[in-house]
């Protein structure tokens, strides 16, 4: 009989402590709903379903194999072009998002571009954004999934958390996008560390979402595009910061 690692053993005292851990969030509904079509386990067959077609260009942004996730035989049938900050298995092009449009040739476009754990990384994911739109036929697609809540991970590169409408922020109707399908998946519930402030430790966390996703299309080409002119309606699409609530009497 097999004997089991020291791993393994620690995963699964891990899982039975998480178990008992999760109690308190049992009976918690979450407020925020997953995508309809792109959650983080429904988007890797959705997209090849849409876009591996022949003719059909894809581009993958952080496509270096680092988890064991490899996409290029998903889009076996159109033309896969994996790009990546390191040279490494999977990559056809290494480079910088943030300056994606100058490692191809002038008017070169994509019929999808796609990225997973990535923007978390990026310095300036706006930039990322409109340079992804620049690289989009009009009518092309873009997906995005990043984490909401998750554990600081390659530092000093771990810039941002994103929700489900930062994403929608980025692609937004003034840089020409409609919205698709996104939201946020696989809720998760924390508590406050005995390294917190006396007043919050061991208090339980909720409305964590491990994974946000967002699914857009672009229907437009938009001239002379600047973060500093577009209207903020178009950015936050026509939502409104809560209202406060008068005092409790």
């Amino acid at each position: 009989m097999k004997r089991a690692t020291k791993k393994e053993i620690e995963r699964r005292l891990f899982s039975i402590y998480g178990i008992f851990a999760s109690l308190p969030f049992l009976f918690h509904k979450t407020r925020i709903a997953p995508p309809r079509e792109v959650s983080h386990g429904q988007w890797p067959d959705h997209l090849p379903r849409l876009f591996d077609k022949p003719g059909m260009r894809v581009l993958e942004i952080g496509s270096r194999n680092v988890t064991g996730a490899n996409f290029r035989d998903r889009f076996a049938r159109a033309e896969y072009v994996g790009f990546d900050f390191y040279d490494g298995e999977n990559v056809d092009v290494v480079g910088d998002a943030h300056r994606l449009g100058s490692y191809f040739r002038e008017g070169e476009r994509f019929d999808l571009i796609f990225s997973s754990a990535v923007f978390e990384h990026l310095c300036m994911p706006w930039i990322v954004a409109q340079e992804i739109t620049k690289m989009l036929k009009v009518g092309g697609h873009v997906f995005v999934e990043t984490h909401f809540s998750f554990s600081s991970h390659e530092r000093p590169w771990n810039f941002f958390q994103f929700s489900d409408m930062g994403l929608r922020a980025l692609f937004n109707p003034g840089l020409g996008y409609t919205f698709l399908d996104g939201g946020m998946s696989n809720p998760m519930g924390g508590y406050f560390a005995p390294g917190s402030e006396r007043y919050l430790r061991y208090r339980p966390v909720r409305e964590m979402y491990c994974h946000s996703e967002v699914f857009c299309r672009k229907d437009r080409e938009v001239e002379g595009f600047s973060w500093e002119a577009v209207e903020i309606d178009e950015i936050v699409q026509g939502t409104r910061y809560p209202t406060p609530q008068p005092p409790k009497r």
